[in-house]
């Protein structure tokens, strides 16, 4: 399974990336924790990214597609994963096209018409969002930061969303729920979407559900 999680920060993709990757071993590719922890450490990614995320600013795309082509090519990730915080914007969703694209040539899945297998939208109210991320304590979370933040995420929201609906596999998913409420969401919609999508092979006996898990096997 391959889930793109998109929204505005402190809307719970973190929250609900670190469960589903925990309950279905698939790894969870956080890019505000990556950028952190190389920052932390002061790698080289992380001193080339520093000054932008101090700032509130966007970092640039070939920064970030060169560490989520490390990340989607390891061997942990072969078998699924949940891509968190990427894209942010139109132009990064055609380049993660086309690095997905590369990667099933290079796995030699070029025949396979799916890059992934869903993209969920978490949206929280402005009133409930702002206490949520004035209340972390985080490098970039100055209030100012944080303003500018969710600017620019609304700014390229619009047409990023179009682009996933267009392709019919994007479900908008409401963040102002308890973290039960919206994982169980996850689970049956993703359930719901890849049985439908795989219907035929379910058919066959070649796909199977794992009893009391929501977890889907082939």
């Amino acid at each position: 399974m391959r889930l793109i999680f998109l929204g505005v920060p402190g809307a719970g993709k973190s929250t609900q990336g670190a469960a589903l990757s925990s309950q279905w071993q698939i790894p969870h590719i956080s890019i505000d924790d990556i950028c952190r922890q190389a920052i932390a450490k002061e790698t080289s990614f992380g001193l080339k990214v520093k000054p932008y995320i101090e700032r509130g600013d966007v970092v640039p795309d070939d920064f970030l597609l060169n560490i989520i082509r490390q990340r989607l090519n390891h061997a942990s990730a072969q078998q699924g994963w949940i891509l968190d915080g990427f894209p942010g914007n139109l132009s990064q969703a055609k380049l993660l096209d086309q690095l997905l694209l590369e990667i099933q040539a290079k796995n030699h899945n070029a025949s396979s018409k799916q890059l992934y297998d869903q993209v969920f939208s978490f949206y929280v109210p402005i009133d409930v969002l702002l206490p949520r991320l004035l209340q972390q304590s985080r490098l970039d979370d100055t209030r100012d930061n944080i303003y500018k933040r969710i600017e620019i995420y609304h700014e390229h929201s619009a047409s990023l969303i179009q682009y996933y609906r267009q392709q019919n596999c994007l479900t908008m998913i409401n963040g102002d729920r308890s973290v039960e409420i919206v994982t169980q969401f996850l689970q049956d919609s993703f359930a719901k979407s890849y049985l439908t999508a795989n219907k035929k092979n379910l058919t066959a006996g070649k796909i199977s559900i794992k009893s009391g898990k929501n977890i889907l096997s082939a």
